[in-house]
Order: C-alpha cells, then sequence, then structure tokens
C-alpha cells in the first residue's frame, strides 16, 4: 500500500538548483507573516501572500539552520520580506516540538502541497493502459453459483491467468476509453455503458446515437489509453483447466464478470512535486473528462487531461482553463449594411479556473482545480497560468 503523502518539498529546489525565472506577483494586501494552522495546503498560503500563488518556488527561502526546511508544521510562521527589491517568503519555527531524526511521527502533521484526499483514489486506485499493456489481459469469466456480483469473501472466476496459488492480484474495471478522432491531436474520452455484462459505447456525433463496441474486441483501433479502477484484490486458491479460482480479500465494490485482472504491483506516482509552468504548453491540451460531472467541477476535484509524459507534462504543471468561446453568426452587422454578408464570428475564450497536474501518464494526465471563479468543464482549452483574461 502506498503511505507516501505529498509533502512541500522545498529541499527539491535547493538541492538541484532550480532557478525560476518569473515576474512574481505579491498581493498588496499580504499579511505581514502567516502562522500556519492544521488544515492549512502551500498553496492555500502562498495564495495569502501572491497573486499567482504557483509561484511560490521562485521566492522560497528557508532559513538555513532549520533542518528539514522542506517539511512545514502547525505553529510555524511564514513571513514576506524584501532583499534588495526582490520579496522572499522565509520560515521560522514555531510551536512544533523536535522529535529525534528516528522518530517519523511528526511528519505526518506536515502541512502538504494540496489536500492529500482530494486525490488519494486517484493515485492508489487509478490507472491509465495502453493499448499494448491492455492487449490479452486476462478477465473475471463468472462468479461463484453465477452471480452477477461477488464482494469481500466471496470466490470468483479467471480466465487466461497465468498465475500461482497464494498469488495476489488486482481486479480492475475500464472506468473510460480514451481515443482520436483523425488528428491525434483530438483526443476524446469514451464513457462505458454502466450495465452488465460490460459493453462500452462510442457517441456518434454524426448520427447523433451510441455505436456499440465489444470488450471482447481488443484490437487498439485508434485508443490511446484504458482508464482502469481497482475495484477488489484477489488470491489465487486453485488453477484448473485455464481456470483460476481467486478468493477475494479486500473490496472497493462487487466484482462482476467482464472486469480484469492486473498485477498487484505498485505503479508509483511522484511524491516530490512544487507548481511550476511549462516554457510551452503543448498545442491542442484540452480538459477530457471532469470527474463524472458533465456540467462542469470546482475546487479541489478532479479532471483528466489529454496529454501526458510523451508530451513533457510532469506533475506540478499549472494551467489556465478557459472555455472556448462559440462561434456565432452576426446577422446583425449584415442587416445595418455594416459587412457584405453574414458573418461567422468565434467570440473569446472565458476563464475558468486554474488546473495543477498531480499525476502523469504516456498521453493522459490528471490535475486538481486549484482555483477559479467559474466551473471546469470538458473540452476546456488548457494554457499557460499566466493567461487569465
Amino acid at each position: 500500500m502506498i503511505r507516501k503523502l505529498i509533502y512541500l518539498t522545498f529541499a527539491a529546489l535547493m538541492l538541484t538548483g532550480v532557478v525560476i525565472a518569473q515576474d512574481v506577483s505579491v498581493r498588496s494586501d499580504h499579511p505581514e507573516e502567516y502562522v500556519v494552522v492544521k488544515g492549512d495546503t502551500l498553496w492555500d498560503i502562498s495564495g495569502r501572500f501572491l497573486d499567482k500563488p504557483w509561484q511560490w518556488p521562485a521566492i522560497w527561502h528557508a532559513n538555513p539552520q532549520i533542518e528539514n526546511p522542506h517539511l512545514i508544521y502547525p505553529g510555524d510562521v511564514i513571513s514576506l520580506v524584501y532583499v534588495d527589491g526582490v520579496p522572499q517568503l522565509r520560515l521560522r519555527r514555531g510551536g512544533t516540538e523536535k522529535l529525534s531524526p528516528s522518530i517519523r511521527v511528526a511528519d505526518r502533521d506536515a502541512i502538504k502541497a494540496v489536500p492529500f484526499e482530494s486525490i488519494a483514489p486517484f493515485i492508489r486506485n487509478l490507472r491509465v493502459l495502453s493499448p499494448e499493456e491492455f492487449e490479452g489481459l486476462p478477465y473475471v469469466v463468472a462468479n461463484e453459483d453465477q452471480r452477477l456480483t461477488s464482494t469481500y469473501s466471496d470466490v470468483t472466476y479467471a480466465r487466461g491467468l497465468d498465475a500461482q496459488v497464494g498469488e495476489e492480484y488486482i481486479v480492475a474495471r475500464v472506468l473510460s476509453i480514451y481515443d482520436t478522432i483523425g488528428d491525434p491531436a483530438e483526443t476524446r474520452r469514451v464513457m462505458p455503458r454502466p450495465s452488465w455484462p460490460q459493453v462500452p459505447a462510442v457517441w456518434d456525433h454524426d448520427k447523433k446515437h451510441f455505436n456499440p463496441w465489444s470488450p471482447w474486441d481488443r484490437g487498439p483501433k485508434d485508443v490511446i489509453g484504458y482508464e482502469m479502477l481497482e475495484v477488489s484484490r484477489v488470491r489465487v486458491a486453485k488453477v484448473e483447466g485455464g481456470i483460476s479460482v481467486l478468493d477475494i480479500i479486500r473490496d472497493r465494490t462487487e466484482v462482476r464478470p467482464g472486469d480484469y485482472i492486473l498485477p498487484a504491483n505498485d505503479p508509483g506516482y511522484e511524491s516530490v512535486f512544487y507548481p511550476q509552468a511549462m516554457d510551452s504548453v503543448p498545442e491542442g491540451l484540452r480538459i477530457l473528462a471532469t470527474s463524472g460531472q458533465k456540467a462542469g467541477v470546482g475546487l479541489y476535484q478532479i479532471v483528466s487531461i489529454s496529454g501526458g509524459s510523451r508530451d513533457g507534462i510532469k506533475p506540478g504543471h499549472v494551467f489556465s482553463a478557459f472555455d472556448e468561446g462559440p462561434v456565432v453568426t452576426d446577422r446583425t452587422g449584415y442587416r445595418h449594411g455594416s459587412f457584405s454578408k453574414e458573418a461567422q464570428v468565434q467570440l473569446p475564450a472565458v476563464y475558468d479556473g486554474l488546473v495543477m497536474v498531480f499525476r502523469t501518464f504516456e498521453d493522459i494526465s490528471y490535475g486538481l482545480v486549484m482555483s477559479g471563479s467559474r466551473v471546469v468543464e470538458e473540452f476546456d482549452i488548457l494554457r499557460h497560468p499566466d493567461e487569465r483574461m
């Protein structure tokens, strides 16, 4: 089980000597100093001092006499000072009890970069598989007594699993399928139908209906990734005639025929990251999905993004999300004689909010909405975080 927490990793900047050249904008109403309280995040604290909270690495300076300055605790004092006209954020230890190096309990109280509870399920229980990784996965062929669902302490049966008795595996379900439409830059999400057996469907924009797509037809087609959600953990009890008998030893939800079997290895994630902007945002980068909320999502909610490590996107990268302006027909100007014919006019994009990436795969990333006065929606355009209007 992953037990690492995402701490404020100031040390990463100091040890690597990273220098970030930015025009830092300090809030006119910033406090002289701020006492950290339980429940704070780095983003919250930075937002009290900076117009752009993600710029904190550019002006962070810790007291060199403080051991482990990358950990901040309730009671510590953050202040903003100017050195030769340049703003700096400083840390002064407050009421935190010092423990010996062998006792790490205090680290659990260190404040985090973002609310960990918001992203924990997407770190621990979700992964994106490439078509090659998905091809030929073993699957649940039936449950005990041919029930539609099975849960903890029940038995289920898998086919295609090359396993030994006693080995443990993950049972996962296809949550979404990401594919491209013609141009690889045009990525979309395909939602599986919430029924048994699992039959995903593709929305046909021209015919305005769903075209069924068989989950057993595993040819890659134009798919770039399968979003897999862990639903259970199983242990091999018996192998006979190509069928593995699996004991369900832990579950988040019920196991169904058609679910897939994955190795119980930890795919890992970045535990050290800090907010930063990409030098050049990939063209066509968009929001693909918004945690299942078609109407959009707000603060501390999850979005998926149409780009990943292959595009240079890393945990910590921050983007501004914009609702692309619609194309309207200008009939007024034509009627008044201002234009010779009715014109198609592209209205300007509208800023929705800031999104920070916390996990990446090759072609898909996941981000957390960090601020904004509007909801972030599917198909929002992602731009450099300096663009706010």
